[in-house]
Protein backbone atom coordinates (compact mmCIF):
# COMPACT_ATOMS: atom_id res chain seq x y z
CA UNK A 1 0.00 0.00 0.00
CA UNK A 2 1.36 3.10 -1.00
CA UNK A 3 2.44 5.70 2.08
CA UNK A 4 -0.58 8.14 0.65
CA UNK A 5 -3.38 5.58 0.36
CA UNK A 6 -2.56 4.45 3.58
CA UNK A 7 -2.77 8.25 5.27
CA UNK A 8 -6.40 8.06 3.32
CA UNK A 9 -8.10 5.13 5.00
CA UNK A 10 -11.27 5.60 5.71
CA UNK A 11 -11.86 7.99 7.72
CA UNK A 12 -15.78 6.52 8.72
CA UNK A 13 -13.62 3.43 9.18
CA UNK A 14 -11.55 5.52 11.70
CA UNK A 15 -14.20 7.34 12.89
CA UNK A 16 -16.14 4.10 13.97
CA UNK A 17 -12.93 2.21 15.17
CA UNK A 18 -12.09 5.13 17.65
CA UNK A 19 -15.50 5.59 18.65
CA UNK A 20 -16.21 2.31 19.85
CA UNK A 21 -12.18 1.69 21.57
CA UNK A 22 -13.37 5.42 23.70
CA UNK A 23 -16.96 3.95 24.87
CA UNK A 24 -15.15 1.09 25.70
CA UNK A 25 -12.97 2.99 27.92
CA UNK A 26 -15.50 5.70 28.85
CA UNK A 27 -14.37 6.96 32.75
CA UNK A 28 -15.20 4.26 35.71
CA UNK A 29 -16.02 1.64 33.34
CA UNK A 30 -13.95 -1.12 32.00
CA UNK A 31 -14.78 -5.19 30.69
CA UNK A 32 -16.10 -8.33 32.02
CA UNK A 33 -14.00 -11.33 29.98
CA UNK A 34 -16.55 -14.21 30.09
CA UNK A 35 -14.43 -15.78 27.33
CA UNK A 36 -13.39 -18.61 28.53
CA UNK A 37 -13.33 -21.45 26.72
CA UNK A 38 -15.56 -24.65 26.83
CA UNK A 39 -12.45 -26.68 28.88
CA UNK A 40 -11.38 -23.42 31.09
CA UNK A 41 -14.97 -22.38 32.12
CA UNK A 42 -15.77 -26.08 33.23
CA UNK A 43 -12.29 -25.85 35.79
CA UNK A 44 -14.47 -22.57 37.29
CA UNK A 45 -17.46 -24.93 37.70
CA UNK A 46 -15.28 -28.19 38.82
CA UNK A 47 -14.51 -25.44 41.64
CA UNK A 48 -18.24 -25.45 42.74
CA UNK A 49 -19.34 -29.11 41.65
CA UNK A 50 -21.25 -28.00 39.23
CA UNK A 51 -20.98 -30.54 35.59
CA UNK A 52 -19.63 -28.71 32.38
CA UNK A 53 -22.50 -29.06 29.78
CA UNK A 54 -23.96 -26.41 27.75
CA UNK A 55 -26.87 -26.18 30.21
CA UNK A 56 -25.11 -24.82 33.24
CA UNK A 57 -22.93 -22.74 30.99
CA UNK A 58 -25.61 -21.09 29.60
CA UNK A 59 -27.31 -20.89 32.63
CA UNK A 60 -23.63 -19.41 34.76
CA UNK A 61 -23.42 -16.38 31.45
CA UNK A 62 -27.27 -15.68 31.64
CA UNK A 63 -26.93 -15.07 35.41
CA UNK A 64 -23.55 -12.08 34.42
CA UNK A 65 -25.70 -10.58 31.94
CA UNK A 66 -28.68 -10.55 33.13
CA UNK A 67 -27.80 -8.58 36.43
CA UNK A 68 -29.53 -5.19 37.15
CA UNK A 69 -29.72 -3.42 34.08
CA UNK A 70 -29.45 -0.19 36.22
CA UNK A 71 -26.39 -0.78 37.93
CA UNK A 72 -23.95 -3.01 35.98
CA UNK A 73 -23.60 -0.79 32.57
CA UNK A 74 -22.37 1.96 34.71
CA UNK A 75 -19.08 0.26 35.56
CA UNK A 76 -18.92 -2.86 32.50
CA UNK A 77 -18.63 -1.00 29.47
CA UNK A 78 -17.98 -4.19 27.06
CA UNK A 79 -18.03 -8.15 28.18
CA UNK A 80 -15.64 -10.89 25.72
CA UNK A 81 -17.80 -13.86 24.71
CA UNK A 82 -16.49 -16.60 23.55
CA UNK A 83 -18.26 -18.18 20.84
CA UNK A 84 -20.84 -20.31 22.22
CA UNK A 85 -21.82 -17.77 24.34
CA UNK A 86 -22.60 -14.98 21.99
CA UNK A 87 -24.89 -17.21 19.93
CA UNK A 88 -27.08 -18.64 22.99
CA UNK A 89 -30.43 -17.53 24.40
CA UNK A 90 -31.30 -16.54 28.02
CA UNK A 91 -34.91 -18.86 29.03
CA UNK A 92 -37.33 -16.24 27.88
CA UNK A 93 -35.34 -15.83 24.33
CA UNK A 94 -33.88 -12.96 25.06
CA UNK A 95 -30.70 -13.24 22.67
CA UNK A 96 -27.81 -12.76 24.80
CA UNK A 97 -26.47 -10.22 22.47
CA UNK A 98 -29.51 -8.34 23.59
CA UNK A 99 -29.53 -8.61 26.87
CA UNK A 100 -26.10 -6.69 27.00
CA UNK A 101 -27.35 -4.04 24.85
CA UNK A 102 -30.22 -2.99 26.92
CA UNK A 103 -27.87 -2.51 29.77
CA UNK A 104 -25.84 -0.23 27.42
CA UNK A 105 -22.47 -3.50 27.05
CA UNK A 106 -20.80 -3.50 23.76
CA UNK A 107 -20.39 -7.02 23.29
CA UNK A 108 -16.88 -8.36 22.24
CA UNK A 109 -15.66 -11.79 20.88
CA UNK A 110 -12.17 -13.82 21.82
CA UNK A 111 -11.24 -14.79 18.21
CA UNK A 112 -7.54 -16.26 19.09
CA UNK A 113 -7.73 -20.46 18.82
CA UNK A 114 -5.35 -20.86 21.63
CA UNK A 115 -2.04 -21.33 22.03
CA UNK A 116 0.32 -23.58 20.51
CA UNK A 117 3.86 -24.47 20.85
CA UNK A 118 7.04 -22.61 18.87
CA UNK A 119 9.00 -25.04 17.94
CA UNK A 120 13.13 -24.77 19.38
CA UNK A 121 12.24 -22.99 21.78
CA UNK A 122 12.23 -23.47 25.67
CA UNK A 123 8.52 -24.13 25.61
CA UNK A 124 7.49 -21.10 24.50
CA UNK A 125 4.25 -20.59 22.37
CA UNK A 126 2.78 -18.66 19.89
CA UNK A 127 -1.62 -18.11 19.02
CA UNK A 128 -3.36 -20.08 16.02
CA UNK A 129 -6.18 -18.73 14.50
CA UNK A 130 -5.06 -16.12 11.44
CA UNK A 131 -6.49 -18.48 8.62
CA UNK A 132 -10.05 -18.42 8.68
CA UNK A 133 -9.86 -15.00 10.83
CA UNK A 134 -10.93 -12.65 7.82
CA UNK A 135 -14.38 -14.47 7.48
CA UNK A 136 -15.28 -14.72 11.36
CA UNK A 137 -15.06 -10.98 12.26
CA UNK A 138 -17.07 -10.44 9.08
CA UNK A 139 -19.45 -12.71 10.29
CA UNK A 140 -18.57 -11.51 14.28
CA UNK A 141 -19.78 -8.09 13.05
CA UNK A 142 -22.82 -9.21 11.91
CA UNK A 143 -23.85 -10.90 14.73
CA UNK A 144 -23.43 -7.75 16.84
CA UNK A 145 -19.63 -7.95 18.12
CA UNK A 146 -17.62 -4.45 17.97
CA UNK A 147 -14.20 -5.58 19.55
CA UNK A 148 -12.15 -8.48 19.37
CA UNK A 149 -9.41 -9.86 21.99
CA UNK A 150 -6.34 -12.36 21.00
CA UNK A 151 -4.27 -13.37 24.04
CA UNK A 152 -0.44 -13.83 23.18
CA UNK A 153 1.55 -15.59 25.99
CA UNK A 154 5.02 -15.01 27.21
CA UNK A 155 7.50 -16.83 29.89
CA UNK A 156 10.01 -15.00 31.95
CA UNK A 157 12.49 -17.62 32.47
CA UNK A 158 16.30 -17.50 32.55
CA UNK A 159 16.67 -16.71 28.57
CA UNK A 160 13.00 -16.29 27.91
CA UNK A 161 11.40 -14.41 26.94
CA UNK A 162 13.44 -15.09 23.51
CA UNK A 163 13.90 -12.85 20.70
CA UNK A 164 11.77 -15.06 18.38
CA UNK A 165 8.98 -15.38 20.94
CA UNK A 166 8.76 -11.44 21.25
CA UNK A 167 9.08 -11.20 17.32
CA UNK A 168 6.68 -13.78 16.71
CA UNK A 169 3.56 -12.97 18.97
CA UNK A 170 4.21 -9.03 17.73
CA UNK A 171 3.79 -9.79 14.52
CA UNK A 172 0.65 -12.59 15.18
CA UNK A 173 -0.90 -9.86 17.69
CA UNK A 174 -0.22 -7.10 14.70
CA UNK A 175 -1.56 -9.34 11.77
CA UNK A 176 -4.79 -9.83 13.83
CA UNK A 177 -5.26 -6.26 14.53
CA UNK A 178 -5.15 -5.21 10.77
CA UNK A 179 -7.67 -7.82 10.18
CA UNK A 180 -9.55 -6.71 12.86
CA UNK A 181 -9.95 -3.26 11.71
CA UNK A 182 -10.47 -3.96 8.06
CA UNK A 183 -14.09 -5.68 9.17
CA UNK A 184 -14.87 -2.64 11.34
CA UNK A 185 -13.75 -4.83 14.63
CA UNK A 186 -11.88 -2.25 17.48
CA UNK A 187 -9.20 -5.07 18.26
CA UNK A 188 -7.69 -5.50 21.81
CA UNK A 189 -4.00 -6.44 22.03
CA UNK A 190 -3.24 -9.06 24.55
CA UNK A 191 0.41 -10.04 25.27
CA UNK A 192 0.52 -11.03 27.95
CA UNK A 193 3.48 -11.95 30.12
CA UNK A 194 2.93 -14.79 32.61
CA UNK A 195 3.13 -14.04 36.70
CA UNK A 196 5.07 -17.66 36.96
CA UNK A 197 8.03 -18.08 38.42
CA UNK A 198 10.88 -16.11 40.61
CA UNK A 199 12.03 -13.24 39.08
CA UNK A 200 11.64 -9.87 40.80
CA UNK A 201 9.81 -6.34 39.96
CA UNK A 202 12.79 -4.95 37.92
CA UNK A 203 12.96 -7.99 35.71
CA UNK A 204 9.21 -8.18 34.82
CA UNK A 205 9.43 -4.47 34.04
CA UNK A 206 12.41 -5.14 31.68
CA UNK A 207 10.68 -7.70 30.06
CA UNK A 208 7.33 -6.43 30.27
CA UNK A 209 9.26 -2.97 28.16
CA UNK A 210 10.55 -5.36 25.41
CA UNK A 211 7.80 -7.00 24.54
CA UNK A 212 5.35 -3.60 24.61
CA UNK A 213 8.12 -2.41 22.25
CA UNK A 214 8.43 -4.78 19.93
CA UNK A 215 4.25 -5.18 19.95
CA UNK A 216 4.04 -1.37 18.86
CA UNK A 217 6.48 -1.47 16.36
CA UNK A 218 4.74 -4.17 14.85
CA UNK A 219 1.68 -2.34 14.98
CA UNK A 220 2.87 0.78 13.46
CA UNK A 221 4.61 -2.10 10.45
CA UNK A 222 1.15 -3.35 9.79
CA UNK A 223 -0.51 0.10 9.65
CA UNK A 224 -2.91 -0.86 12.16
CA UNK A 225 -5.12 2.54 13.28
CA UNK A 226 -3.73 2.82 17.09
CA UNK A 227 -6.64 5.27 17.88
CA UNK A 228 -9.28 2.16 16.72
CA UNK A 229 -7.02 -0.57 19.35
CA UNK A 230 -6.96 -0.80 23.00
CA UNK A 231 -3.81 -2.89 24.55
CA UNK A 232 -4.89 -5.89 27.54
CA UNK A 233 -1.57 -5.84 29.38
CA UNK A 234 -0.33 -7.46 32.65
CA UNK A 235 0.66 -5.65 35.65
CA UNK A 236 4.15 -4.94 36.26
CA UNK A 237 4.64 -7.60 38.98
CA UNK A 238 7.38 -9.72 40.33
CA UNK A 239 6.84 -13.11 39.85
CA UNK A 240 4.30 -15.79 42.40
CA UNK A 241 7.27 -17.44 43.53
CA UNK A 242 9.33 -13.88 44.16
CA UNK A 243 10.63 -14.11 48.21
CA UNK A 244 10.05 -10.29 47.87
CA UNK A 245 6.37 -9.18 47.77
CA UNK A 246 5.83 -5.67 45.97
CA UNK A 247 3.58 -2.87 47.60
CA UNK A 248 0.33 -1.70 44.94
CA UNK A 249 3.02 1.61 45.07
CA UNK A 250 5.95 -0.34 43.75
CA UNK A 251 3.45 -2.19 41.00
CA UNK A 252 2.02 1.34 40.10
CA UNK A 253 5.47 3.30 40.01
CA UNK A 254 6.72 -0.03 37.62
CA UNK A 255 4.01 -0.29 35.67
CA UNK A 256 3.05 3.20 34.74
CA UNK A 257 6.90 3.41 33.75
CA UNK A 258 6.84 0.74 31.51
CA UNK A 259 3.84 1.84 29.84
CA UNK A 260 4.99 5.07 29.78
CA UNK A 261 8.42 3.85 27.59
CA UNK A 262 6.19 1.90 25.14
CA UNK A 263 3.16 2.55 24.34
CA UNK A 264 2.06 5.58 22.18
CA UNK A 265 -0.49 8.44 23.41
CA UNK A 266 -2.42 7.75 20.49
CA UNK A 267 -3.64 4.41 22.27
CA UNK A 268 -7.00 5.03 24.12
CA UNK A 269 -6.86 2.86 26.85
CA UNK A 270 -5.18 0.19 28.45
CA UNK A 271 -7.79 -2.64 30.43
CA UNK A 272 -5.16 -4.48 32.64
CA UNK A 273 -5.50 -8.26 32.72
CA UNK A 274 -5.52 -9.93 36.34
CA UNK A 275 -3.28 -12.17 35.74
CA UNK A 276 -4.23 -14.22 38.97
CA UNK A 277 -3.91 -12.05 41.64
CA UNK A 278 -7.26 -11.91 43.86
CA UNK A 279 -10.37 -9.62 43.65
CA UNK A 280 -9.00 -7.17 46.07
CA UNK A 281 -5.58 -7.04 45.01
CA UNK A 282 -6.61 -6.46 41.19
CA UNK A 283 -8.66 -3.43 42.43
CA UNK A 284 -6.10 -2.01 44.93
CA UNK A 285 -3.49 -2.19 42.47
CA UNK A 286 -5.61 -0.77 39.91
CA UNK A 287 -6.17 2.36 42.46
CA UNK A 288 -2.72 2.79 42.78
CA UNK A 289 -1.88 2.99 39.04
CA UNK A 290 -4.56 5.44 38.64
CA UNK A 291 -2.75 7.59 41.79
CA UNK A 292 0.35 7.38 40.52
CA UNK A 293 1.82 10.61 39.56
CA UNK A 294 3.25 11.25 36.42
CA UNK A 295 2.04 11.59 32.16
CA UNK A 296 -0.95 8.72 31.56
CA UNK A 297 -1.77 10.03 27.92
CA UNK A 298 -4.70 6.76 28.21
CA UNK A 299 -7.23 5.85 30.03
CA UNK A 300 -6.26 2.52 32.48
CA UNK A 301 -9.06 0.16 33.43
CA UNK A 302 -9.54 -2.92 33.86
CA UNK A 303 -10.56 -6.39 31.54
CA UNK A 304 -11.21 -8.22 33.96
CA UNK A 305 -12.06 -12.51 34.36
CA UNK A 306 -11.52 -14.42 37.59
CA UNK A 307 -11.10 -10.75 39.88
CA UNK A 308 -14.61 -10.14 38.53
CA UNK A 309 -15.75 -13.40 38.95
CA UNK A 310 -14.46 -15.35 41.84
CA UNK A 311 -16.99 -14.43 44.54
CA UNK A 312 -19.70 -14.65 41.87
CA UNK A 313 -19.29 -18.47 40.98
CA UNK A 314 -18.83 -19.15 44.96
CA UNK A 315 -22.09 -17.01 45.32
CA UNK A 316 -23.82 -18.80 42.78
CA UNK A 317 -22.66 -22.30 43.58
CA UNK A 318 -25.02 -24.11 40.65
CA UNK A 319 -28.26 -22.80 42.71
CA UNK A 320 -31.24 -21.03 41.43
CA UNK A 321 -32.37 -19.69 44.54
CA UNK A 322 -28.68 -17.86 44.78
CA UNK A 323 -29.02 -16.30 41.59
CA UNK A 324 -29.60 -13.04 43.04
CA UNK A 325 -27.03 -13.35 45.61
CA UNK A 326 -24.32 -13.97 43.00
CA UNK A 327 -25.13 -11.13 40.99
CA UNK A 328 -24.72 -8.56 43.87
CA UNK A 329 -21.23 -10.04 44.35
CA UNK A 330 -20.86 -9.40 40.46
CA UNK A 331 -22.03 -5.36 41.20
CA UNK A 332 -19.62 -5.31 44.22
CA UNK A 333 -16.47 -5.99 42.05
CA UNK A 334 -17.69 -3.63 39.34
CA UNK A 335 -17.89 -1.05 41.77
CA UNK A 336 -14.76 -1.56 43.04
CA UNK A 337 -12.94 -1.89 39.68
CA UNK A 338 -14.71 0.85 38.51
CA UNK A 339 -13.76 3.22 41.27
CA UNK A 340 -10.73 2.19 41.11
CA UNK A 341 -10.41 2.98 37.36
CA UNK A 342 -10.50 6.24 38.51
CA UNK A 343 -8.00 6.30 41.37
CA UNK A 344 -10.86 6.44 44.15
CA UNK A 345 -11.10 2.78 45.97
CA UNK A 346 -10.44 2.36 49.44
CA UNK A 347 -8.93 -0.52 50.07
CA UNK A 348 -10.73 -2.97 52.16
CA UNK A 349 -14.11 -0.85 51.55
CA UNK A 350 -16.25 -3.56 49.47
CA UNK A 351 -16.38 -6.55 51.18
CA UNK A 352 -16.88 -9.65 48.86
CA UNK A 353 -17.04 -13.78 49.17
CA UNK A 354 -14.02 -14.36 47.96
CA UNK A 355 -11.91 -11.26 47.86
CA UNK A 356 -9.03 -11.66 49.12
CA UNK A 357 -8.24 -15.71 47.73
CA UNK A 358 -5.62 -15.34 45.18
CA UNK A 359 -6.83 -16.48 41.80
CA UNK A 360 -3.44 -17.91 39.98
CA UNK A 361 -2.91 -20.73 37.56
CA UNK A 362 0.57 -21.92 36.80
CA UNK A 363 0.64 -21.48 33.36
CA UNK A 364 -2.29 -20.38 32.94
CA UNK A 365 -4.45 -21.51 29.24
CA UNK A 366 -7.53 -20.15 28.00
Amino acid sequence: MPADSYLKADPELKKELSEIAQAIVAPGKGILAADESTATIGKRLQSINVENNEENRKAYRQLLFTTNKDVIGNHVSGVILFHETLYQKADDGTPFVQLLKERNIIPGIKVDKGVVPLFGTDDECTTQGLDDLQARCIQYKKDGCHFAKWRCVLKIKKDCPSKLAILENANVLARYASICQSARIVPIVEPEILPDGDHDLQRCQQVTEEVLAAVYKALADHHVYLEGTLLKPNMVTPGQSCPKKATPQEIAAATVTALSRTVPPAVPGITFLSGGQSEEEASVNLDAINKFPGKKPWALTFSYGRALQASVLQAWGGKKDQINAAQDELIKRAKANGAACQGKYVAGSIKSLAGSSSNHVKAHAY
